[in-house]
């Protein structure tokens, strides 16, 4: 059985190849069971504090491409991969009452930045638009695991009041599509908003924050990067990734597929516990995004959500890990240590040396 669950797991490397980023995006991992048979896990195998919560994949459920789990190595428990995918009964410790201080649903106030369906404003010169809840992989310490997509996803009829709301903020200059994930909608109808951005000529920069070309490469496509050549806007894209274990050939490809139109290529990561916490992973990372031209941007502390506390490191680790990273690195290499906090128009810089 082992054996056969291996080649199995193998497998996926060759079916993948075959398939285009919607199809992909169609046949994900949603079932727990399926996820540990496929790595030859069992619940033997999970320690205490990584048990399988059914509750846990009840509230947040389980979603993550067959690609992804490629890249994790069969029988580790531990493998850095998993471990951000696969929902476990600490994530309920929050919401039985034992929630570390600060946590909560929305730790960054986006429900009180939500201007308009669809739309955050919380700095002064970029707005936010959520096109979609939608996103290719779930990751558990996922600030916005809480937030109400089906209240928020803009509509055709909602772009006349996000248009004039722009207009009459003449300092606005940029906009983020995010999510749940922007990449994971149709060349159309990213298109669509482009165009409509385009049309305002305040509008200068469009930054695309996106875990699909980590997880699913093949989502950079002949369409998108016709969309992304012709557009008028500076065109930047923030992938996120935590290890470099989540980079392969196909994400090379990808990478250089944009660098060759002259998008703008960052990455950001989260310190997380058990899977980063320490500088030679994130050390890692940075020489591998910059490979293939990726600038690490911003490595974030973490966003107190409810269901992730598990993953949390203190500030003096996380400024330990850091001054280490700073001795090992050149400059371009090292991401801007940073927390976001709910009303502030910035996000803070850590004070390393405090």
């Amino acid at each position: 059985m082992p054996h056969r669950i291996n080649n199995s797991c193998r497998m996926i490397n060759y079916l993948y190849q075959e398939k285009n980023w919607q199809s992909q995006l169609n046949d994900l991992i949603s079932d727990p069971e399926e996820l540990l048979a496929l790595l030859n896990l069992s619940a033997s195998d999970l320690k205490s504090e990584q048990l399988l919560s059914q509750y846990a994949h009840q509230q947040f459920k389980l979603r993550v491409p067959r690609q992804f789990v490629a890249k994790m190595q069969i029988g580790n428990a531990y493998d850095p991969l998993f471990l951000q995918v696969f929902p476990h009964h600490l994530e309920m410790q929050d919401i039985k009452g034992q929630i570390q201080a600060g946590f909560s649903a929305d730790p960054l106030g986006e429900l009180e930045a939500n201007t308009l369906p669809g739309m955050l404003h919380k700095y002064k010169s970029r707005i936010l638009m959520t096109i979609t809840g939608a996103c290719a992989i779930h990751c558990r310490y996922c600030f916005r695991r809480h937030f109400p997509y089906q209240d928020n996803l803009p509509k055709s009829k909602d772009w006349l009041a996000i248009k004039q709301y722009i207009l009459g903020h003449p300092k606005i200059n940029e906009i983020i599509l995010s999510g749940g994930d922007p990449l994971s909608v149709s060349n159309e109808k990213l298109a669509l908003w482009i165009n409509r951005f385009e049309e305002l000529p305040q509008i200068k920069t469009l930054r695309i924050h996106s875990r699909v070309p980590v997880v699913i490469p093949q989502r950079i496509d002949h369409g998108l990067v016709s969309i992304l050549s012709n557009t008028r806007l500076k065109v930047i894209l923030v992938v996120h990734s935590n290890h470099a274990n989540e980079l392969d050939i196909d994400f090379d490809v990808a990478m250089h597929q944009l660098s060759e139109i002259k998008v703008t290529l960052l990455n950001q990561s989260v310190l997380l516990k058990g899977i980063n916490d320490n500088y030679q992973v994130l050390s890692e990372l940075s020489y591998r995004l910059f490979d293939v031209r990726v600038l690490p941007y911003y490595l974030h502390v973490l966003d107190k959500v409810q269901g992730a506390s598990h993953f949390l490191i203190t500030d003096a680790e996380a400024q330990t890990i850091y001054q280490a990273l700073l001795k090992e690195l050149s400059g371009y290499l090292v991401p801007k240590l940073v927390r976001e906090s709910s009303g502030e128009l910035h996000k803070t810089p850590l004070n390393v040396f405090e």
